[in-house]
């Protein structure tokens, strides 16, 4: 297997208004294998205004790598998507959809959005841990990420 060499820790921006569900992905990926480092934003809004360098954001740096929530206030994380893919300067940054939705309606418009992964939130934590695992797995250590 191969695994992702970097010189720099990992950005990871997670896109996530619960407050359980950041804590909940900030345990699981204590023990992760890459350095990393995790930013949170909790609206849509807030999320283009991280991406687009903007205000209070002006110097965040650029994410190796997005974990997206879909019911989000302000701009819900569909439309954060499509912004994205549609953005010159961000629609390669690996998008993983990781929501509570089962619906088959969701996961159709977020591939439709070309969102690279649709993940459902378990609700078990050992069940989380092991999804976070898994991305960390596959995303973090293995996927050749272009560099920012």
């Amino acid at each position: 297997m191969m695994v992702n060499k970097r010189l720099n820790p990992l950005n990871i921006l997670l896109i996530e208004d619960s407050p359980a569900d950041v804590l909940l992905t900030k345990n699981a990926l204590a023990d992760a294998k890459v350095p990393y480092h995790l930013y949170n934003v909790n609206d849509g809004r807030h999320a283009m205004s991280f991406l687009r360098r903007e205000d209070r954001y002006a110097t965040a740096p650029r994410p190796d790598i997005i974990l997206l929530d879909l019911n989000l206030p302000v701009k819900d994380g569909r439309e954060v998507l499509a912004e994205l893919k549609l953005d010159k300067d961000l629609m390669r940054i690996p998008i993983i959809v990781l929501t509570t939705s089962e619906r088959e309606e969701d996961i159709k418009a977020a591939y439709d959005l070309h969102a690279n992964c649709y993940i459902v939130k378990p609700i078990d934590f050992d069940q989380f841990c092991n999804v976070i695992k898994s991305i960390e797995n596959f995303w973090f250590a293995t996927v050749a990420l272009a560099q920012s």
